[in-house]
């Protein structure tokens, strides 16, 4: 008898069992029996006289009246009938006393979401929005049974820091989509949205002291195409591409962010990537005068100057007042100040600078920069801000109070850590979102490869550093080849779930197997709210290596189960083409290798056609472990 017992115990436990599924991944979550279905009775009860929660309480039932048709009150009266409660602890419970942590029950009578604080609550009911049908998800009303199978979960988060960066200067997104994509953050748990807001191809935010940022560096001429092959601004073209927030907007976004419990972290990137500034302002260069471009390349940098001027007073009296007014709109602990890529060129060749480094006792234009960080670092410290900044911020020497963010591997991090300083990590091998995730020969144009795989594998803290600098980690989307919001959606998921589970969920509870099963589902909610994903994770990563004088093909799936099939001649694959088994060799004069990928016996994926040059080109890369 105690085996059956304990034989069902694992069965209700396993999450293999459960018709609907959390990502992240809480940190426990078992099945009871029974299931709550949603009536036109059921009521959404709250404390007496706390607004924060009656917001949160308004949120769950204005998303649920439109595909339900069920539009639930929410009551301060004593609890009665079918009902679902909130619950503010007072004191420590079995949550750990996390601040974020929460407890959800669902019996077939009510539904309890316990916390010690409104965050809590609220991430309880965005897991109690992704237990409800697919439907949920929708914009219209679905005649149905609204059921949620009965369970418990207990949750909290393991990063305190869990990010996503979104570029809006190399493309503008308009405010109303930024509210949609702050959104889909809160319902994977996300809690802070690093805003790119200055880049070289825009100036995306007003500030009222220098009218010309937004006036002539959030416009340039309209291009289409890789952003490294652009043609330059011609003479008498029109800059009419680009836009920028008002102060106004900042504000709304900011407080709609709140409302999310997110916090907005803006990035003014200095004093490299300025080109926008120096087309508004050239006096805050070394050589003076610029025209506004779109090119972006490296090379681009030794013709056209892109870094303000370290030995320019003016430049600090501009960040004095361009961070004054940044400070009133964000209230965020951290501003991030770039500090990545900075071009030094224009440094070595000004006498002023010069001049600057040996009054300054500084042996090179690396240590030029730290001494512009410094002082940015003591100009933000003035308005009650610390500093943040990509990991060149370390070289020449880190600023007394500096936190990196940690991007060129987890290596600038590490070194941070052993100095003391804080940390947040966002690695490009692990978290960089515009990146090919699928077989770059059927993907949109960009530069680099990163399976979703590999970005599930992601370990934020170094086994030889404390965890506790170890702030947290996320993901960036950088746009240079994302022009609109429908891609912004096609590279964040589904690798944006697998790092919401990297950072909330705890290491030991991440699993492969179950993520897809998990991820499989989030893609038919997306369809159901019309929102864009990938798919490629169903695709092969197709690479190529030479054994002796021969070129050799592997294959190698994310997925267990795909079968994979393969054509030379030119025709299409399918199940009766032949099946990968190992390492292929090309066969002379083919001009493409065709795949699809089947999953019990359905194509699944798309049909992949790979030029064999593109095949000979790519030998030797993406040969590294890309985490299958």
């Amino acid at each position: 008898m105690k085996l059956v017992k304990f034989l069902a115990l694992v069965l209700w436990s396993s999450p293999l069992v459960f018709s609907q599924q959390i990502i992240p991944e809480p940190v426990a979550q078992q099945k009871a029996l029974g299931e709550f279905v949603l009536t036109a009775d059921t009521r959404i009860h709250i404390p007496k006289g706390n607004a924060e929660v009656r917001k949160i309480a308004e949120f769950l039932a204005m998303t649920l009246a439109i595909p339900t048709g069920v539009k639930l009150p929410v009551l301060e009266t004593p609890k009665i009938g079918k009902h679902i409660n909130f619950k503010l602890e007072s004191t420590p419970f079995k949550v750990v006393g996390q601040e974020e942590g929460y407890s959800l029950d669902i019996t077939p009578k009510h539904i309890d979401i316990k916390a010690q604080t409104p965050a809590g609550l609220f991430y309880g009911v965005q897991s109690l929005i992704q237990l409800f049908p697919k439907q949920v998800e929708g914009k219209k009303y679905q005649r149905m049974v609204w059921k949620i199978p009965s369970s418990s979960v207990i949750d909290y988060p393991r990063y305190a820091w869990r990010g996503i960066m979104l570029d809006v200067s190399r493309h503008f997104f308009p405010k109303e989509y930024i509210k949609s994509f702050i959104d889909q953050l809160a319902r994977y748990k996300f809690n802070t949205f690093h805003w790119h807001l200055t880049d070289d191809q825009g100036w995306r935010i007003e500030i009222k002291s220098y009218p010309k940022l937004t006036s002539v560096g959030a416009w340039r001429v309209p291009r289409v195409g890789n952003w490294w092959e652009r043609e330059l601004p011609q003479e008498g073209e029109k800059p009419t591409y680009g836009g920028f927030y008002t102060q106004e907007d900042i504000k709304e976004i900011v407080a709609y962010a709140q409302s999310k419990y997110i916090q907005i972290l803006p990035e003014i990137d200095v004093p490299g990537h300025s080109l926008a500034i120096l087309t508004a302002y050239p006096e805050l260069s070394c050589a003076g005068g610029n025209k506004f471009q779109v090119n972006a390349g490296w090379k681009f940098y030794r013709d056209v100057e892109n870094s303000l001027c370290p030995s320019n007073e003016k430049v600090y009296e501009f960040l004095d007042k361009v961070f004054g007014e940044v400070t009133e709109l964000f209230p965020h602990p951290y501003i991030h100040i770039g500090g990545d890529e900075c071009y030094k060129g224009y440094w070595e060749k000004s006498a002023e600078c010069q001049a600057l480094m040996k009054r300054e006792g500084l042996k090179n234009t690396v240590e030029l920069q730290s001494y512009f960080v410094k002082r940015v670092e003591k100009i933000l410290s003035s308005k009650g801000k610390k500093l943040i900044g990509w990991d060149e911020i370390l070289e020449g020497g880190l600023a007394p109070e500096a936190t990196v963010m940690s991007w060129r591997g987890d290596k600038g991090g590490i070194e941070a850590a052993k100095q003391n300083h804080a940390v947040v990590m966002t690695p490009n091998t692990f978290a960089y979102l515009d990146l090919y995730q699928g077989e770059p020969t059927a993907e949109p144009m960009t530069y680099d490869l990163l399976r979703l795989k590999r970005v599930y594998n992601f370990e934020p803290t170094p086994a030889s550093v404390s965890s506790s600098l170890i702030l947290g980690g996320q993901g960036n989307l950088w746009t240079e080849s994302i022009p609109n919001s429908r891609h912004v959606e096609y590279m964040m998921y589904p690798r944006a779930w697998a790092l919401s589970e990297v950072l909330w969920s705890k290491k030991e509870k991440r699993n492969w197997d179950y993520f897809i099963t998990k991820m499989e589902n989030q893609f038919l909610r997306m369809d159901e709210a019309s929102i864009s994903y990938s798919r490629s994770v169903y695709d092969p990563l197709v690479r190529t290596m030479k054994e002796g004088t021969n070129l050799k093909i592997e294959m190698l799936s994310e997925i267990k189960g795909l079968d994979l099939y393969y054509t030379f001649d030119g025709t299409n694959p399918d199940a009766f083409s032949p099946k990968y088994q190992s390492k292929l060799d090309i066969p002379k004069n083919a001009s493409f290798l065709k795949i699809q990928s089947y999953r019990g016996g359905k194509p699944i994926g798309q049909r992949l056609s790979i030029p064999v040059k593109s095949l000979y080109d790519r030998a030797g890369r993406y040969n590294a472990d890309f985490g299958f």
